[in-house]
C-alpha cells in the first residue's frame, strides 16, 4: 500500500509549535531511537511495518478478503447493518501499533498521539465529510484517574486539519463501564448497553464522525452511536486509528 504520510504537512495536524520544537530538536524514532523522518515519526525501517489497511469493509472495516473492492460491506453487515454507516480505520492492530497505541493510551505518551493522528488524517481527509468531530467520552471518573481523553486527544489535531468542528459536550458517558478488554463480545455488548447520552437536543447535528482510538467489536462505538441516532442524529460514521482484525 503506498505511504500516505508523507503527503501530510507534521504542522497541519501538531501546529506550528511542535513543528519548530522538532527544527530545534530533530525527532528520534518512538519504536527504535534511530533518527526519524520528518513526514512519518518513525526511522524508514519502522515505518515501512505499519500494518496500514488495504481493503475493508465500509461499515465495521473489517479487512475484505480475495477481489472483493474497498467500499465493499462484509457478509455480517449486509445480513444485519450496523448502527454506523461508514467506518474509517488506518491500520489493523498489529506490530508496531500494538506497543505505540498502548503508550498513549495509557501512558500519556500525548506525542504518540499526535502522531497517530497525523497518520490518520490522510484516510479522513479522503471519507465522507461529517458536519462534526465528536471524540468517544470517558466516564468523569475514568477521565479523573487517567487525567486525559485518549479520543478527545486525536480528535483535535483531526479537527484542526480539517476545518471542522469538534463537539465535546454532545456526548455523555453515564456510566463508569467495566474495562472491555476483559469480555468478551456479548459481555462487550452488555457493559456498555445504555452507557450513552446526548445532551441538549436543540442543536443536534445530522451527520457526525466519531473518533476513538480502537475498533475491536464495535460494542462501545456502537452503542455511542444508537445513543446519538435516538436523539435525532441521521448519520454516524467512526474514524479510529487501529481495527483489530
Amino acid at each position: 500500500m503506498p505511504e500516505p504520510v508523507n503527503r501530510i504537512a507534521p504542522a497541519q495536524v501538531d501546529g506550528w509549535r511542535s513543528w519548530l520544537g522538532r527544527l530545534l530538536y530533530p525527532a528520534r524514532c518512538p519504536l527504535c531511537r534511530e533518527a526519524a523522518d520528518e513526514a512519518s515519526g518513525l526511522c524508514a525501517a519502522c515505518a515501512g511495518r505499519l500494518p496500514w489497511l488495504g481493503a475493508a469493509c465500509a461499515r465495521c472495516a473489517l479487512p475484505l478478503m480475495g477481489a472483493q473492492a474497498v467500499g465493499d460491506s462484509c457478509g455480517a453487515c449486509l445480513q444485519r447493518a450496523p448502527p454506523l454507516r461508514f467506518v474509517q480505520a488506518s491500520f489493523l492492530y498489529g506490530h508496531p501499533l500494538d506497543r505505540l497505541l498502548p503508550r498513549f493510551k495509557f501512558h500519556r505518551d500525548l506525542a504518540c498521539g499526535r502522531l497517530l493522528a497525523r497518520w490518520m488524517l490522510p484516510a479522513c481527509a479522503a471519507a465522507p465529510r461529517p458536519q462534526m468531530l465528536v471524540p468517544l467520552p470517558l466516564h468523569a471518573a475514568r477521565l479523573r484517574e487517567r487525567g486525559y481523553d485518549q479520543a478527545l486527544e486525536l480528535a483535535r489535531p483531526l479537527a484542526r486539519a480539517l476545518d471542522l468542528p469538534l463537539r465535546t459536550d454532545l456526548l455523555v458517558r453515564m456510566r463508569a463501564t467495566a474495562a472491555q478488554s476483559s469480555l468478551d463480545a456479548e459481555a462487550r455488548r452488555r457493559n456498555v448497553r445504555g452507557a450513552f447520552r446526548v445532551q441538549g437536543r436543540a442543536a443536534v447535528p445530522t451527520h457526525v464522525a466519531l473518533i476513538d482510538d480502537v475498533m475491536t467489536t464495535g460494542a462501545t462505538l456502537h452503542a455511542a452511536a444508537r445513543a446519538l441516532h435516538r436523539a435525532g442524529v441521521a448519520r454516524v460514521d467512526a474514524w479510529v486509528c487501529a481495527r483489530v482484525p
